[in-house]
């Protein structure tokens, strides 16, 4: 490796791939540098570089059932969702991870096919179904809308985390007696749970932050934060889209450090 960086050639592509490595990231972050000074700018502007800083934008955000309300509802939903999508995501992923049986690929194709799906089509899908159903505009049509999307995410991390596992302690815990579902619950999942905190963080960020399927099957009394940002800056462009996109900014930032953690401490590494 010394070798290849004593290359004056390999010296000049290893500096331009940094820089074109800092290039993308500076444009990535760009957004957030902006974002969060205006957070903590006035209330009555929103302009870059603030004129004065002070946190009145969060407590406006605090004070106001208008942004408060649909605060609540992406986080009953999130819950909801992420709860359903573990539940079927978990024995799906091992289910795929660890047996063959007729329709594997068709079954692993279905649950994965929301990755591949644009949003809108699944959203317009999910909104004329459920406008059969008569549940639209409801939590629970938010909840189910939203398991489409987090369901694959939950099974694609369970499937990675099982493929890690040691198998041989499935096979030791079946030769002394234990069944399927108490091999599952007594060995596998202890083992899954740095596998199993990620695939919930993921689930719950990726429902919160949803705004197309939200927007196609929300209600009046259903809103979501997103949705509710997005139409602050189709209407009003209020300055506290700043405060709370900063807010969401800092929780994802937060539950990805966690994850990160949770894989580099947990047996799924070992």
């Amino acid at each position: 490796m010394s070798e290849i960086i004593r290359d004056p050639h390999a010296r000049r592509y290893h500096a331009m791939g940094t820089g074109l490595a800092m290039a993308v990231y500076l444009f990535l972050l760009a957004p957030i540098a902006v974002t969060a000074p205006i957070a903590f700018g006035p209330a009555n502007a929103l302009a870059f570089p603030p004129t004065s800083y002070s946190f009145d934008l969060f407590r406006i955000f605090f004070s106001s059932p208008d942004w408060l309300g649909p605060l609540f509802e992406s986080i009953k939903v999130a819950l909801g969702s992420t709860a359903l999508a573990m539940l079927a995501g978990v024995p799906a992923g091992y289910w795929i991870a660890r047996h063959e049986f007729v329709g594997k690929v068709l079954i692993t194709g279905i649950i994965l096919s929301p990755l591949v799906l644009p949003h809108v089509v699944l959203a317009l899908g999910l909104f004329l179904y459920f406008s059969y159903a008569g549940i639209t505009g409801t939590t629970l049509a938010l909840v189910l809308g939203h398991v489409m999307v987090t369901l694959p995410f939950v099974a694609l991390m369970v499937i990675a985390g099982v493929h890690k596992l040691d198998r041989s302690l499935e096979f030791c815990a079946e030769l002394m007696g234990a069944g399927p579902i108490r091999m599952f619950f007594t060995v596998v999942l202890p083992q899954l749970v740095p596998s199993l905190v990620s695939a919930a963080f993921f689930a719950f960020l990726l429902s919160f932050d949803e705004v197309t399927i939200s927007w196609f099957l929300a209600g009046p009394d259903t809103t979501t934060l997103p949705v509710k940002m997005f139409i602050a800056i189709e209407w009003e462009i209020s300055p506290v889209i700043a405060a709370v996109s900063t807010m969401l900014t800092a929780v994802s930032l937060l539950a990805c450090i966690v994850a990160i953690r949770l894989k580099k401490w947990g047996p799924i590494d070992t």
